[in-house]
């Protein structure tokens, strides 16, 4: 009886330990962002961030945050629940700049790293 007792703790114990290790699989395919690019429109103001970021499930894994520093103080936070699609897509911020002026981006996954791109005002 106790032989018997033992085996079936010791598939409990298998099974718990498969399932911690299998729930935890999608966090090896976490990746920060590939690239970010920014682009200045004068005319209207306007910052366009270009993010590529692969992800299978826009909601679990996406960009959490995108930090937005002018001249080295930060301007933007903005947090996000879902991103856009599965690999790239551009956000756009209404920011006032003038010639010169210096953009810094650093775009956050939710799950693994982030990527920084800066940009000078022609």
């Amino acid at each position: 009886m106790k032989k018997v007792l033992w085996r079936a703790r010791y598939f409990q114990v298998v099974f718990l330990v498969f399932c911690f290790v299998a729930a935890g699989a999608d966090l090896t395919y976490a990746s920060a962002p590939t690239s970010v690019n920014l682009a200045y429109d004068a005319g209207a103001e306007s910052l366009s961030v270009t993010i590529d970021h692969y992800t299978a499930s826009t909601g679990m894994h996406r960009i959490k945050i995108v930090e937005i520093k002018k001249n080295g103080t930060s301007v933007s936070k903005n947090e996000y629940d879902k991103q856009p699609t599965d690999s790239t897509f551009t956000y756009t911020y209404k920011i006032p700049a003038a010639k010169g002026d210096k953009f810094e981006v650093t775009a956050s996954c939710n799950l693994w790293g982030s990527k920084t791109a800066a940009l000078t005002v022609p």
